[in-house]
């Protein structure tokens, strides 16, 4: 067992121990949970009651791949923003195009990214970027500072150094920087737009707790919903409060299924007469169509080495699932005869994630259904994927007041702002794939022996 596998299992051990097990401390944490709004339709934010731990040594590791990684993506993006042929292999709407292709009045398309990652001892493997509107980091923050203070923790900490990961400070300090560099000169009034009412399927309180944040730094801010915003001479206003900085928490796609382009939001973004954060063509960031281009090795050769190295040893091989030739290492091969021969390998993911488009995995599909997937991924914006299994995690879980242990899926999420790591956060879900309350957030810490 790994020096962290033996912390893990002590920390399991210790909540079996009379005195943590009879302190009421479970019941304690929930309750504070359900008084901070850490909620989200209903449920506590967190389902596990650990922190999640990393070494310092895969911390280290993370954050320097992440970094390269971002790199890697913003020289992507620059490419594709200037060409419309790997526009066109984006697979974008015809909204999205047209808004990816608008000037956001920073230089940066994402200010504020999470790059999904899995890490396992020294090795660490990215599947996905969300980098159009990253959502957890306040809640993170809160469940921190939460867990710290556990019984648990504390006895914990006796033996072990931890560090907590993860803040909103770095996210506050890189939402201005893209409002200076915008050129806003004064202190920002901030509107942070997201779908309410009949719109919304997922109830959460994030961009609440993000709005008092910014009020208590001495920001005007208020959550508002698109329909809200209106655009008369040059000036973008919600219900009579004027808005400078917009943070975009409506996905494009989302955004375009219930309101047209000339929708007050996106004529003040075109005109220039408002920052909004991340910009439209952080949308380019997080389809999967990116990662065919990232792993096309004849789009990276100029690349610098170590960011071509680091998407060869982190990026699943990746391609839009269509009938046409590709790579594969040095073969070129016909991708759907491709897809049907090598099920066992492969997995195919819708190009943007929805809970209305399933995930194909190959291996646990018989050749029927596999033969229906394919056509569903031929047909709807899929892309193929070579498999990877990260193996899963013990946690411990509160079912009904019983801790019991669940075997479950972690993706680690770097935290990047400007392209710059400032800590990470946990994505907690059953190991299987399947819907269960079982999923969440858990922050990440640091831990080293004392």
């Amino acid at each position: 067992m790994t020096q962290l596998g033996e912390a893990i299992a002590r920390f399991h051990k210790l909540l079996t121990s009379d005195p943590i097990r009879s302190s009421g401390w479970v019941e304690q944490l929930r309750e504070q949970m359900a008084a901070r709004r850490l909620v989200v339709n209903h449920r506590p934010v967190s389902p596990v009651l650990r922190p999640h731990f990393l070494s310092r040594r895969q911390y280290i590791s993370l954050v320097k791949t992440a970094e390269t990684l971002s790199s890697a993506i913003a020289r992507m993006l620059g490419l594709i923003v200037a060409n419309q042929h790997l526009l066109n292999r984006m697979e974008l709407l015809p909204g999205e195009k047209m808004l990816a292709s608008l000037d956001p009045g920073y230089s940066y398309a994402s200010a504020l990214a999470f790059l999904g990652s899995h890490v396992n001892n020294g090795a660490v493997h990215f599947a996905n970027s969300s980098s159009d509107m990253p959502t957890g980091i306040v809640y993170s923050e809160m469940l921190s500072d939460l867990l710290w203070d556990t019984a648990p923790v504390k006895e914990f900490r006796k033996r072990y150094r931890l560090e907590k990961t993860g803040g909103t400070k770095p996210f506050v300090q890189a939402l201005l920087k893209a409002y200076k560099d915008f050129g806003g000169r004064k202190a920002p009034a901030i509107a942070l737009v997201e779908f309410k009412g009949p719109f919304v399927t997922t109830e959460t309180h994030e961009l609440e707790l993000l709005a008092e944040l910014l009020q208590r730094l001495g920001y005007q801010a208020q959550t508002v919903a698109p329909e809200q915003l209106t655009y008369r001479e040059g000036v973008l206003r919600a219900d009579g409060f004027v808005v400078d900085l917009v943070y975009r928490a409506v996905r494009a796609h989302e955004f375009l299924l219930r309101f047209d382009l000339d929708h007050p939001l996106v004529r003040a973004y075109r005109d220039r007469k408002v920052c909004v954060v991340n910009s439209f063509r952080a949308e380019l960031g997080r389809k999967k169509s990116l990662l065919s281009l990232l792993t096309d090795e004849t789009l990276t050769r100029d690349f610098p080495p170590a960011e071509r190295k680091a998407i060869r040893e982190t990026i699943p091989w990746t391609r839009v699932a269509a009938q046409a030739k590709a790579t594969y290492g040095a073969q070129t091969v016909d991708l759907p005869e491709f897809i049907a021969k090598n099920r066992s390998k492969l997995v195919l993911r819708p190009n943007d994630d929805s809970a209305e488009q399933p995930v194909f995995e190959g291996w646990t599909t018989d050749d029927a259904g596999w033969e229906r997937a394919m056509r569903t991924a031929l047909r709807d914006h899929y892309v193929v994927q070579e498999r990877f299994e990260a193996p899963p995690v013990a946690f411990p879980v509160d079912v009904y007041g019983d801790v019991q242990m669940r075997e479950l899926r972690v993706d680690v999420q770097p935290h990047t702002f400007l392209g710059k790591v400032h800590g990470c956060s946990a994505r907690i879900a059953p190991a299987g794939g399947a819907f269960s309350t079982v999923a969440g957030i858990a922050p990440a810490f640091v831990i080293e022996p004392r």
